[in-house]
């Protein structure tokens, strides 16, 4: 029998990442994350699998952001018990974020439920707990890079650096069914090139089939030089009116890179050197996992940590993991920046930085990603008159500045450099992980260089030949 793939999640679409694999004996899922959006439509895309977690041997995972590896949880609460393929350091970031994912799934419907009994409607439950996030840790197991693991008979992965998060992959997934062996690669999400601390993506060997990301498929990067330069006007336009700087962040990733960039502009007297917050317990433990794979570094990275210079800010940034000192920020009028996660401002303690700051003029909120639609973000980045803030309007007066060349997402021109070199050996490019627009424009883009590109709809099942 042969192999098929069905695309289930961010698909025309960017949150949700899932696609299932079968071959006739065996039945995985690459990536597990949350669909993220409105607050009803993401408890019921999450909640509600379309398809048997109880049959699934495996899920193979990309990386450990929340949107591939968030819903994580709710699988195993539904009766999966197979493994959880990944990278050694997605490993241990997913031991950080996962936990962390629960507290907050928790925390933010405590607040909810607050607002629910003032005006006197029903309490919600949780999408999944602390405890449900840590039941689904035991069925992780650690990979090397460019290391077969065999998933079931005739069926192995082997993970190759994608150079977007740290431990983050392109599965190479191999299938043997008594012929010649279907090889598909999941590009999805894809590094950019000569980006700080990592290494850059790599691109695995003799792909028959490729699933490729399309966040930023009909857009090109700034320079990165450029995006330093408008983050150090940011920093000092917001000081000299006497406002704080918010920037939303992804507690992995974009938030070690953000005070990479910081640290370098205040050692080069590029901007005052005001008091920096990393508010997120979660980026702290997860600035402590990147120190634990060296592997996963570039070589200008490992030259600073070889000479003992701390690329990750220690030395003069604040890392705060109590909810007092989270609290106290709130009440401090001085000029500062805050770091917060959640990137797509969708939970945990960016949403009371923003609660307190959004309506004050003299206030930047600075979106340093990408961010989804139907999420708080990207009505910050539309520039809505008013937001809703756990279930309360707010108007929006703050400044708000967008720098998208920070991306961890390669852009149109990224993309087409990483296809070009599979020119007339892929026999299909899947295209998925991007708004409907962008999705379109990279498969316009691609067709034009004579691949065979395919733009999936929401559980469409395909034959791989």
């Amino acid at each position: 029998m042969s192999a098929k793939v069905k695309f289930f999640g961010a698909v025309r679409t960017v949150t949700g990442s899932m696609h299932m694999i079968t071959n006739g004996r065996s039945r995985f899922i690459v990536d597990c994350g949350l669909f993220q959006g409105r607050r009803d439509e993401s408890f019921e895309r999450n909640t509600h699998f379309p398809l048997d977690p109880r049959e699934l041997q495996a899920c193979v995972l990309s990386h450990a952001h929340i949107d591939h590896s968030g819903n994580l949880p709710s699988l195993v609460k539904r009766g999966f018990r197979g493994r959880i393929l990944a990278t050694e350091a997605t490993r241990d970031l997913c031991t950080e974020m996962l936990p962390d994912s629960g507290h907050i799934q928790e925390e933010d419907i405590r607040f909810v439920n607050k607002i629910l009994k003032k005006r006197g409607l029903p309490p919600r439950l949780p999408l999944y707990t602390l405890k449900d996030s840590e039941e689904a840790l035991r069925f992780f197991r650690g990979c090397k890079y460019r290391t077969p693991v065999q998933i079931e008979d005739g069926v192995t992965v082997t993970f190759y650096d994608a150079g977007h998060v740290l431990g983050s992959a392109t599965p190479l997934i191999e299938m043997h069914n008594g012929t010649a062996p279907i090889r598909l690669a999941y590009a999805v999400d894809l590094g950019r090139k000569n980006a700080p601390i990592l290494r850059d993506p790599e691109r695995p060997p003799d792909i028959d089939y490729l699933i490729l990301e399309s966040t930023y498929g009909g857009r090109t990067h700034s320079p990165i030089e450029e995006a330093e330069e408008m983050l150090a006007r940011t920093v000092r336009a917001t000081a000299e009116r006497g406002g704080k700087i918010i920037i939303p962040s992804f507690a992995l990733e974009r938030t070690q890179e953000i005070v990479y960039y910081l640290s370098r502009l205040i050692k080069q007297n590029r901007i005052p050197d005001l008091p920096i917050y990393v508010d997120s317990p979660l980026a702290v433990n997860i600035t402590d996992v990147f120190r634990k794979h060296e592997e996963c570094f570039d070589e200008e990275t490992l030259s600073r940590l070889r000479a003992n210079s701390d690329p990750f800010g220690t030395e003069r940034i604040r890392y705060i993991t109590d909810v007092a000192d989270s609290k106290k920020l709130n009440g401090d009028a001085r000029p500062m920046i805050i770091i917060s996660a959640s990137g797509m401002c969708e939970a945990g303690r960016i949403l009371h930085h923003l609660r307190n700051n959004i309506e004050n003029p003299k206030n930047t909120i600075l979106i340093v990603g990408f961010v989804a639609k139907n999420t708080l973000g990207r009505r910050i980045v539309e520039r809505a008159p008013t937001v809703r803030i756990f279930g309360e309007e707010q108007p929006l007066r703050a400044e708000v500045v967008i720098i998208n060349a920070f991306s961890a997402h390669a852009d149109r021109n990224e993309l087409l450099d990483y296809v070009m070199p599979l020119k007339g050996r892929v026999k299909a490019i899947f295209i998925v992980h991007g708004d409907e627009d962008q999705s379109e424009s990279l498969t316009a883009l691609l067709k034009e260089q004579g691949f065979a590109v395919h733009m999936p709809f929401p559980e469409e099942e395909i034959e791989l030949a």
